[in-house]
C-alpha cells in the first residue's frame, strides 16, 4: 500500500495597479486550482472567500469527498457554494488526514469568527506539527483551553489567535507572529490564511519540508502547493516561496518577507518520487524529469538479460515516467500491461478500512500483453507492500506472466514520517522486517533482496539507494529530508519521536508514537 499524501493549499487575490482589487471576483479560481492538486488529498475540500460587499466578509464552504463532490454536491447547496466561492480573495484546501478523523469537522479551512476584523480569520495548512501534543498540553494545562478535535490544525488555530490578539490596533505584524511560531512549532507547515480586513498571508516553514509556489501578475496573486495549479491558470512566471518566508497582500500591496532563518533545507524527497503532480516544478526541479532520472538509474543497476520476451510494465500512474525511461535505456519493449480504473482513488490516500477494497478493484492485468513474458515491473515506492503483493499475484494468475522482476524507483522505507506522511509506525513498513533501521548500506545484499522478493511473490527485487536520491532529484543530499529512509530526522521532535517509535515496536505497542 502507498502512504497517504499530505494536503494541498491554494490562495488567490485580485489586484489592480499592484493593490488589492475588491471589485473583481476571483474566488472561483480555487476549485479549479484544488482540482489540479486532487492527487494531494481526496478526503475533503474547502474554501474561504473574502468579499467586503457582503455581510459575511468571510464565507467558508467545506465538505467530504473530492473537489467535484465538495463544490457540486446537489442543486439545493449550489447557491451557498456559489456565494462561498465569490469574492476578490480566497484560500482553499484539499485534505487527507495525517491526524484526525474522516469527519467534515476536520475539513479545512478552519474559520475563527470574531467581532474584531483582524481577529476574524480563516486558514488552512499542509504538513504536520510534530510537537502538537506538547503544544496542546500547554494550552489545556496552563491556559485552560478546551480542545475539541484530535487535530494539529485546531492547535495551530489557537496559537495563531493568541498571537494575533497581541495586536489590539488591528495592524498585525505577521513577520513577528511567524517568527515566534517558528520557534514553537516543530515540523512541517505551509499555511495560507485570510482575515476579515482582507489581509492574505501565506507562509512556509524554515526547513521547507512541503512545496509552495506563487505568482504575482498585474491583476492577481496566485499561490499553490504545486506549480501546476498556477500554470493551468495561464500564468507562467512562477516562483518558489523560500523556506522561512511569507507572502502578504494588504491594502498597501504585495510583499514577500523573511520571518525566520533557514539554517538548513529539508525538502521531502517523496514529493518528487510520488506525491506531486508530474507536471509540477518543486523547488526549481521538475517532477517528471526527476522520475525519468530514477528510471535511468534503475536501468544502470539492471542485471537481467534483456531478450525478446522481456517487457517493462509500470504501475500506473506515478511510476510511468520511470518505467518509460528505464525501458528506453535498456532497449526493452515498454507496454501497458496493467490498467488502472481511473474512477478509483489513490489507495495510498485512503483510510485503512477502505484501502484493501480499493486495491482489489484498482488494477487489471491484460493477458494478451503479459502472457508468458518476463516482466520488469516498475513502481515508484514500496511502503507497506499490500498493493504490490496483490498486483504481482494478479499478474501471475490472471495475466499469466512467466516472471515478475520488481524495480523500485526509491530507497527502502525504514522509519516513520512525523512531518505529514501517513507511515507512522515501524511495524507497518515492509522493508523494516528485513533491514536494521539504523543501517546505512547503499545497496541491499542479494540475500535480503531475494527474501523480500519471495515474500512479495516476485522473482527478484531491486531498489534505488538513498544516496541515489540527490542525483535523481538534482538537489544536494543535505537539502533533502529522507528521514524515512536513513532515520536522520531534521528536527528535535523527530529525533525524539523515532526513539519512542522504537520503544513501542520493541514493547509490542500498536499505533503512533505521538
Amino acid at each position: 500500500m502507498k502512504p497517504k499524501d499530505e494536503c494541498g493549499i491554494a490562495a488567490v487575490y485580485a489586484l489592480k495597479g499592484g493593490l488589492p482589487d475588491t471589485e473583481t471576483d476571483l474566488g472561483s479560481y480555487i476549485p479549479l486550482m484544488l482540482q489540479d492538486m486532487q492527487n494531494r488529498g481526496e478526503l475533503s475540500a474547502g474554501i474561504t472567500s473574502y468579499d467586503p460587499k457582503r455581510n459575511y466578509l468571510l464565507k467558508t464552504h467545506k465538505a467530504l469527498g473530492q473537489v467535484k463532490e465538495a463544490f457540486k454536491i446537489n442543486p439545493s447547496n449550489q447557491k451557498a457554494i456559489e456565494e462561498a466561492t465569490s469574492g476578490c480573495a480566497a484560500i482553499g484546501h484539499v485534505r487527507y488526514a495525517t491526524c484526525g478523523k474522516d469527519d467534515v469537522n476536520y475539513a479545512q479551512p478552519f474559520e475563527r469568527e470574531h467581532g474584531r476584523l483582524h481577529k476574524w480569520f480563516s486558514f488552512c495548512f499542509n504538513g504536520n506539527i510534530a510537537n502538537h501534543v506538547e503544544l496542546k498540553n500547554y494550552l489545556v494545562e496552563n491556559k485552560l483551553y478546551h480542545i475539541n478535535l484530535e487535530s494539529d490544525t485546531e492547535i495551530l488555530m489557537h496559537y495563531l489567535a493568541r498571537e494575533i490578539a497581541e495586536f489590539e490596533d488591528g495592524d498585525v505584524d505577521y513577520v513577528q507572529i511567524f517568527k515566534r511560531l517558528a520557534h514553537s512549532f516543530d515540523g512541517a507547515w505551509c499555511l495560507s490564511m485570510i482575515d476579515a480586513q482582507g489581509d492574505l498571508v501565506v507562509a512556509r516553514d524554515p526547513l521547507g519540508f512541503k512545496p509552495l509556489s506563487y505568482a504575482i501578475t498585474d491583476d492577481k496573486v496566485l499561490v499553490a502547493s504545486e506549480s501546476v495549479a498556477i500554470w493551468n491558470r495561464g500564468v507562467g512566471d512562477i516562483k518558489t516561496l523560500e523556506p522561512g518566508h511569507l507572502l502578504r497582500v494588504t491594502k498597501d500591496g504585495v510583499k514577500v518577507e523573511k520571518f525566520a532563518e533557514s539554517t538548513r533545507k529539508a525538502h521531502c524527497f517523496f514529493e518528487w518520487i510520488y506525491f506531486s503532480n508530474v507536471a509540477s516544478d518543486i523547488d526549481g526541479v521538475n517532477v517528471y524529469e526527476s522520475r525519468v532520472r530514477a528510471g535511468e538509474m534503475l536501468a544502470k543497476k539492471e542485471t537481467l538479460t534483456i531478450d525478446d520476451d522481456t517487457i517493462v510494465v509500470s504501475v500506473p500512474d506515478t511510476a510511468k515516467a520511470s518505467g518509460d525511461a528505464m525501458g528506453f535505456e535498456l532497449g526493452a519493449k515498454v507496454v501497458e500491461g496493467l490498467f488502472r480504473n481511473r474512477y478509483v482513488g489513490r489507495s495510498f490516500i485512503k483510510s485503512g478500512n477502505s484501502r484493501n477494497k480499493v486495491v482489489q478493484q484498482k488494477f487489471t492485468p491484460l493477458p494478451s500483453v503479459l502472457k508468458d513474458k518476463k516482466v520488469i515491473l516498475v513502481e515508484d515506492s514500496l511502503v507497506r507492500g499490500t498493493t504490490l503483493k496483490h498486483i504481482i499475484k494478479d499478474m501471475k494468475e490472471r495475466g499469466q506472466v512467466a516472471e515478475v522482476h520488481l524495480r523500485i524507483a526509491c530507497p527502502p522505507i525504514l522509519s516513520p514520517c512525523f512531518y505529514g506522511i501517513d507511515m507512522s509506525t515501524l511495524k507497518e513498513l515492509f522493508a523494516r522486517q528485513y533491514i536494521d533501521v539504523d543501517g546505512t548500506e547503499s545497496d541491499l545484499s542479494e540475500e535480503i533482496r531475494t527474501k523480500m522478493a519471495n515474500d512479495l511473490g516476485a522473482d527478484s527485487l531491486t531498489y534505488l539507494s538513498h544516496k541515489d536520491m540527490a542525483e535523481v532529484i538534482d538537489l544536494p543530499y543535505e537539502d533533502l529530508c529522507i528521514a524515512c529512509v536513513n532515520s536522520d530526522y531534521p528536527t528535535a521532535q523527530g529525533k525524539k519521536l523515532i526513539v519512542k517509535a522504537r520503544e513501542n515496536a520493541r514493547d509490542g505497542i500498536e499505533g503512533r508514537s505521538y
